[in-house]
């Protein structure tokens, strides 16, 4: 079974809020004491961290539900609950975050960039939070509120500063083999690679980049031929693309095609999925060399030769023998320090979701209506709402907030049915 995801999907719910509590101060030779009842700790948050050790996304594929402690209830003496912790979900850098729309919501690009992916419910304030002047005596507190709860779907980018690309079978993983510490199946017939692979290049001078093997391209990859989206994603954030082309097909029995088709055909798919990446820094590779006739003086090392089709090579290698590979590695390296020093390292941006303010009303189905709002739903989160004391104040709360003129904008008459949260009124004309 494959250790590396590149996409999943995950379900995220934040803690929910404690209740505040209903108490009254009672002690010895105090006849009438006040209200004391405590608030209700808030829920825990679930944030999203990105984190250079986590490799894939396999944690979330057989398990992907991931919950926030809730609140405890506030108790008498004015003792608060306690505060659920904020649970945190690292994932790998490059993960995208989407919801089920397929609307970006986070692209957490670099380490330690974090994105709320479901805040926690707040508390419910304790009876002790209602005294006032006229209300000596509250009898009623505020339940706490549910914690957010979604879906989403991630996908993942590898985060590259190279990129091999090539048809199946071409030797891709071969060289990441020989030039890294990265291990990859490699086997003597096509798509071996199903997955990505990323190696760590380091040159005698300490200088380190990241090479990524792309699982071999098709053509109509672009259009989504075989796995080719998922595989063509990986590409987007690499600064540098390596093309190799397959000199040894018709050596081998391969199905590989010329070099200068092969070249077009790469280039034609990169261009239909993103044509920005034509525009990156790319070297063209003659890979296998060593088993073409015609080519196997060449693989050496040598500089820029062009193939009997016309194609121009900035180098051919074999990684089987190692021809070739230092001055491949030093002319990646090249063009990777030109890319860094022009381009800054990536920021992870995010796009912050409006926070809900006020409340709104939705005609329902069956012809009721609905108030939609945290500050509307808030307003009858109380304990008790057949006690009148509690009633009078959710009405008052609603009032302040204008639902009472909503509705009546709205066309509501005497005796509709009302929504808000889970409760049901019966509307009534003032």
């Amino acid at each position: 079974m494959s250790g590396f995801v590149d996409e999943c999907q995950l379900n995220v719910r934040g803690g929910d809020g404690g209740a505040g509590c209903v108490a009254f101060r009672r002690e010895a030779h105090v006849a009438k004491g006040g209200p004391d009842g405590g608030d209700g700790g808030s829920g825990g948050s679930i944030w999203l961290v990105a984190d250079r050790n986590v490799a894939s996304l396999l944690a979330f594929r057989d398990h992907p539900h991931r919950r926030a402690p809730n609140g405890t209830h506030g108790q008498g003496k004015k003792k608060h609950g306690a505060g659920g912790d904020d649970l945190i979900v690292y994932v790998p850098e490059g993960t995208v975050v989407l919801d089920r729309d397929g609307n970006v919501l986070a692209d957490l690009v670099t380490k330690g960039d974090r994105w709320l992916a479901a805040a926690g419910g707040r508390g419910g304030k304790g009876n002790a939070r209602f005294l006032s002047n006229r209300r000596r005596a509250p009898s009623f507190a505020e339940q706490g509120e549910l914690g957010e709860e979604q879906w989403l779907n991630l996908e993942l980018k590898l985060m590259a500063d190279v990129a091999l690309v090539g048809f199946p079978n071409v030797g891709k993983s071969t060289l990441i083999s020989r030039v890294s510490a990265a291990k990859p199946k490699i086997a003597d017939y096509p798509f071996t690679t199903l997955e990505p692979n990323l190696g760590v290049v380091r040159l005698d001078d300490g200088y380190e980049y990241v090479v990524a093997d792309i699982p071999g391209l098709i053509e109509g990859a672009s259009e989504g031929k075989g796995l080719g989206h998922r595989f063509l994603r990986h590409i987007e954030r690499a600064r540098v693309l390596v093309l190799l082309i397959d000199l040894a097909g018709g050596v081998t029995g391969s199905t590989a095609e010329a070099p200068a088709v092969q070249a077009q055909v790469l280039l034609d798919e990169l261009s239909a999925y993103e044509p920005e990446l034509l525009e990156r820094p790319r070297l063209i590779i003659g890979s296998r060399a060593d088993l073409s006739p015609e080519h196997v003086s060449l693989a050496d090392g040598s500089a820029a030769v062009t193939t009997a089709d016309g194609l121009d090579l900035d180098l051919c290698i074999s990684a089987v023998t190692g021809a070739g590979l230092p001055r491949l590695t030093g002319l990646m390296a090249d063009l990777v320090r030109d890319a860094r020093s022009v381009e800054p390292e990536p920021e992870g941006f995010i796009v912050h979701r409006p926070m809900a303010e006020g409340f709104r009303i939705e005609r329902e189905d069956d012809g009721s209506y609905r108030v939609v709002g945290r500050q509307a739903e808030r307003a009858v989160a109380l304990s008790d709402l057949t006690n009148l004391e509690a009633l009078d104040f959710a009405h008052g709360r609603l009032k302040k907030l204008g639902v009472d003129k909503a509705l009546a904008r709205a066309g509501a008459h005497e005796g509709d049915i009302v929504r808000i949260g889970g409760l049901n009124f019966e509307y009534e004309e003032e």
